[in-house]
């Protein structure tokens, strides 16, 4: 009996938010609209000088993990923390949130947990500094089997190709989901991401079950400024093929079968998260036996809700939401 409807393995970060102008940004170096991976100290200075900190867990397939959670559906997150405080508290609050955390915090680790400082525009616009710490060094030793052969969707992502051992934990859960007779699939994560991995990512197309990325990751993973020649060549190897266009139509391929998801227009708060949660909405279709179409519209429905606030989670009841569409 299938215990996990849906899992996933990647980065543990605690999110860092705070409110800042342009300004600000500046006179901190920080370049506006990005996620920058940096070092300890960097970490630290960057931490200092925010205000109003506000501390939430996250990691973006942890937060499409905890959006499914949300949901109401059985879910794990496979991630590595250290037993200091942000550590400590990141496990705490992603099984509060109801999501079991399998894996306990590392006691005397050399690395601190995971922070990433985002720094949030009057815009809704979100520029990222992180410093992975312990989270990075995520490996197959720290993949539960139990869990694993009892998921029946697993969701990868894609940052975990930047170390060996990633890589190695990457393909043992999803040879364990899939042994099982679950689904496996995989988050692109950023262009940057898929310029380092470009072919390691074109085999993963051809290879697991489905494939989420944005219209920039997918132009980058085939070389072109043609997203519709990206997208048909993607279907042509990939089982299910899902492309978000930051506010625009989405396009969700299966085969020969095509469809175009509208997004309704919102003003962004803040717009963390927006990928992640609609990868929740769509998990959750997939999860619940919903055609492609619907799994997108949950898909759009969970990404305008964590936009609309600050923070990469969910904070209203998104089965509401997709009933109030009709979508339940």
């Amino acid at each position: 009996m299938t215990k996990y409807d849906v899992i996933g393995i990647g980065n543990a970060v605690m999110d860092v938010i705070s409110q800042n102008d342009d300004a600000f940004l500046s006179s901190m170096g920080i370049e506006k609209g990005i996620m920058q991976l940096i070092e300890q100290e960097r970490a630290e200075v960057l931490y200092g000088a925010m205000q109003s900190r506000r501390q939430i867990p996250g990691g973006s397939v942890a937060n499409s993990v905890a959006g499914v959670a949300n949901l109401g559906l059985k879910t794990a997150f496979i991630g590595k923390v250290s037993d200091d405080d942000v550590g400590m508290s990141y496990a705490a609050e992603t099984r509060a949130g109801g999501t079991d955390f399998p894996n306990e915090p590392v006691a005397g680790g050399t690395l601190p947990s995971s922070r990433s400082m985002i720094f949030v525009s009057p815009d809704g616009e979100r520029s990222m500094n992180t410093y992975l710490g312990i989270s990075s060094e995520v490996g197959p030793d720290d993949v539960p089997e139990e869990i694993c052969n009892s998921a029946r969707i697993l969701f990868l992502e894609g940052y975990l190709y930047d170390k060996d051992k990633g890589k190695e934990a990457f393909k043992t859960a999803a040879r364990l989901v899939r042994s099982a007779g679950g689904m496996a699939g995989i988050a692109l994560s950023d262009p940057f991401c898929v310029d380092r991995h470009r072919a390691d990512f074109r085999r993963l197309v051809k290879e697991l079950d489905y494939v989420i990325g944005n219209e920039h990751e997918w132009k980058s993973l085939y070389e072109t400024d043609d997203l519709g020649a990206a997208l048909e060549t993607a279907a042509s190897e990939s089982g299910l093929v899902v492309c978000t266009r930051s506010g625009h139509d989405v396009v969700i391929v299966r085969g020969d079968q095509s469809v175009t998801v509208p997004v309704r227009a919102i003003t962004p708060v803040d717009a963390t998260g927006a990928g992640d949660l609609f990868a929740s909405g769509f998990l959750y279709g997939l999860a619940t036996g919903a055609d492609i179409e619907t799994s997108g519209r949950m898909g759009c429905v969970a990404a305008a809700e964590v936009i609309s606030h600050y923070g990469a989670r969910p904070e209203a009841d998104l089965k509401a939401l997709f009933a109030a569409e009709g979508l339940m």
